[in-house]
């Protein structure tokens, strides 16, 4: 038996630090080779990290909860050839012999190992890497629970080692945790909030998305000089036609929104305006024109806000639009978006219709040139045919940066995309 020592790799994008959110094994199971070991969290996204040894687990060395700098050691494992890294060495060895080690974002994955805990003593420092230890029971430092299972029951005071998951392979569910809240007595009987503050203050730690996000945001409205056009448009025969694409059976299943239709309608306008579809190179003294677009679309998640992005979005219809959105949404909610991605994102929209907003004043995503809003849709008002009406109406909002994009160019693409959905027998081809 060789003692193996697993270190953090590069999760991608050049990350520095993860944040490990919880183990996925215990001191003494068996790993096989890409096992899932544990999840952590970057910058970007929430990770699986596999084994890179196949073994015996003898040592877990950081705890749930800690920041761990990329390079750090974080598992030790016993394999019976023992390749790999030795405990003592500076670094992942690259002997191929006995199966090299096959690290995040590479090779086949097997199908995910159950997460049942097995009530074995883990041996984890206290600082997560080095001091003195104590012994405490692996299914006691990582119930098998999402991270926002977590949350809520530090919320809710509960104690996940005394919760019985009912959920798959015994996965802690956010019900479990409130059903354990009720019986003890720390809340009232009658309903569950999905937060309880008894302090006068909480401090959560900035780390992950967040950290992220404040980073970016703050570097993209001191960086880029942004400017905010707003046109508020009629588009009653928009929501027309997607009252009547969703009775088509091309669209059973779909989701056909107006996100997915405004979409649509600016990647046409792009095609015209191609100048908001660039990015700045203050290095270089250059403006980067993209001939393809990767459209980003903001995400509020249980992570925080994040903006994956759809792959050449310009080659795509509104019916793999919709499809590309709903799952899109789906990945970005469940934690799972990966940094690819989160990466190479070309323009974006962020729709704060949903949360009944009317307008909003979108800040860059950095590098990019350009940012839609769009605003809730709400029966207004509205002069019609020379006649008041009622009408369904929305306001759209367009952040560029200045040194890219001035007023006029700004101004005829928001133009355009207001046309487009006054009138949607304005677009391109007749599947919209």
């Amino acid at each position: 038996m060789g003692k193996q020592v697993f270190f953090l790799p590069d999760l991608g994008e050049g990350l520095t630090e993860a944040d490990l959110v919880s183990w996925s094994v215990a001191v003494g199971d068996r790993v096989e080779l890409n096992q899932t070991i544990a999840e952590v969290e970057t910058a970007k996204a929430l990770v699986e990290l596999p084994s890179p040894f196949a073994g015996t687990v003898t040592q877990l060395l950081a705890e749930p909860g800690s920041t761990v700098a990329v390079g750090t050691p974080v598992i030790a494992i016993d394999t019976p050839t023992g390749t790999g890294t030795d405990a003592d060495s500076p670094g992942q060895n690259d002997d191929a012999s006995g199966g090299a080690p096959v690290l995040v974002g590479s090779g086949p994955l097997p199908p995910r190992p159950s997460r049942r805990r097995h009530l074995q003593s883990a041996t984890v420092p206290r600082n997560g890497l080095s001091g003195s230890a104590t012994t405490t029971p692996a299914a006691q430092l990582h119930p098998a629970a999402k991270p926002s299972t977590r949350k809520l029951a530090r919320d809710l005071g509960v104690d996940l080692t005394v919760v019985d998951g009912t959920g798959p392979d015994g996965l802690v569910t956010d019900d479990d945790v409130r059903a354990v809240a009720k019986t003890s007595g720390a809340v009232p009987d009658a309903v569950v909030p999905d937060r309880v503050t008894p302090e006068r203050e909480t401090r959560t730690p900035i780390r992950g998305v967040r950290k992220h996000t404040a980073d970016a945001v703050t570097r993209s409205a001191f960086t880029a000089p942004h400017v905010t056009e707003f046109l508020t448009v009629d588009v009653t025969a928009a929501v027309e036609l997607l009252r009547d694409l969703r009775d088509t059976p091309s669209y059973a299943g779909l989701h056909a929104t107006p996100l997915a239709l405004v979409a649509r309608v600016l990647l046409l306008a792009l095609r015209a305006h191609p100048e908001l579809n660039a990015t700045w190179d203050g290095e270089r003294c250059e403006i980067v024109t993209k001939h393809y677009v990767n459209l980003g679309i903001a995400v509020a998640g249980p992570r925080g806000l994040t903006v994956p992005n759809i792959k050449d979005a310009h080659l795509l219809g509104l019916r793999e639009l919709c499809r590309e959105l709903d799952d899109l949404a789906e990945t970005a909610r469940s934690g799972r978006t990966t940094p690819a991605a989160l990466s190479g994102g070309t323009v974006t929209i962020t729709n704060v219709g949903v949360f009944g907003v009317d307008a909003g004043t979108p800040i860059l995503t950095p590098g990019e040139a350009a940012i839609l809003c769009l605003g809730a849709i709400r029966q207004r008002p509205w002069v019609h045919r020379g006649e008041l009406a009622v009408r369904s109406v929305t306001t759209l909002g367009l952040s560029f940066d200045h040194r890219l994009v001035d007023g006029e160019q700004g101004s005829r693409l928001l133009a355009d995309i207001g046309a487009m959905l006054e009138n949607p027998l304005r677009l391109a081809d007749p599947d919209c």
